[in-house]
């Protein structure tokens, strides 16, 4: 896979402190993209705060938050060619019978209403700068199917996907393409926390360490570069607003 020469484009990327999101900044800078990266926690913590220009605390599940980075963003670099949503939680895992209201809603207000505030302030910068964009939102093959122990992450997966071909079918004529991609397993914080849970809670545990037995995971390089492909490269666009990557050790 041979990707364009992106030097001088603009990503904005949210989640960036660790994992996919500091993966694919890192990817990102490599390429001579400009990089705005966002977290919830402080950029001092991150694993490679360097590879972004502007680098801010935000929490997603903030809507002014999320429209003042963006339009922070804008104002430095002008137009945002890419947006990556990639921010999101795991927890609570747990039966829905045992989970509090609260617990449901926290999870919902950063994995579902975050997405939401990132689709409407970059639908809005889109049409407002009169200049294309892509936005992709990092979903997860837990929105395709049900599995026991993660009702929430499960819950808000799926209406990230409906949201996103919702935004396709009303920005498509302001030029934003938007899709909706579980990226495969890939071995970050995320995967650790899975790993810890409980088997009482989670009953697919055995599964995710038998993952990390064979090291059957895609690598960040990997995502990134099927990322910035599905953003940039029109012979890699997918037909479909909603679609899964390849398992890398496939061969794909």
């Amino acid at each position: 896979m041979t990707l364009p020469d992106l030097t001088g484009k603009t990503v904005l990327i949210t989640g960036t402190s660790r994992g996919i999101g500091a993966g694919l900044a890192r990817a990102c800078a490599e390429a001579g993209m400009r990089v705005a990266g966002c977290a919830r926690t402080n950029p001092a913590e991150w694993e490679s705060p360097e590879a972004c220009e502007i680098q801010s605390q935000v929490d997603v599940a903030n809507e002014a938050q999320v429209a003042a980075f963006i339009g922070q963003t804008a104002e430095v670099f002008g137009n945002i060619d890419l947006l990556v949503h990639n921010a999101g939680v795991l927890e609570p895992i747990a039966p829905l019978r045992d989970l509090l209201a609260e617990q449901m809603r926290a999870h919902l207000d950063t994995n579902f209403m975050g997405a939401f505030y990132a689709t409407k302030a970059y639908a809005q910068h889109v049409r407002g700068h009169a200049h294309p964009g892509v936005l992709l939102h990092i979903s997860s093959g837990a929105a395709w199917n049900g599995y026991a122990g993660w009702g929430a992450y499960c819950a808000g997966k799926a209406a990230l996907d409906r949201l996103a071909e919702t935004a396709q079918l009303e920005e498509a004529d302001a030029g934003l393409r938007v899709h909706a991609i579980a990226p495969g397993v890939v071995d970050t914080h995320m995967q650790e926390q899975i790993r810890a849970s409980d088997p009482a809670t989670f009953p697919m545990l055995d599964k995710f360490l038998e993952m990390k037995e064979q090291d059957s995971f895609n690598t960040l390089p990997f995502v990134a570069q099927h990322l910035l492909a599905i953003a940039f490269d029109p012979a890699a666009r997918p037909d479909e607003v909603v679609c899964r990557l390849p398992a890398e050790m496939s061969g794909s």
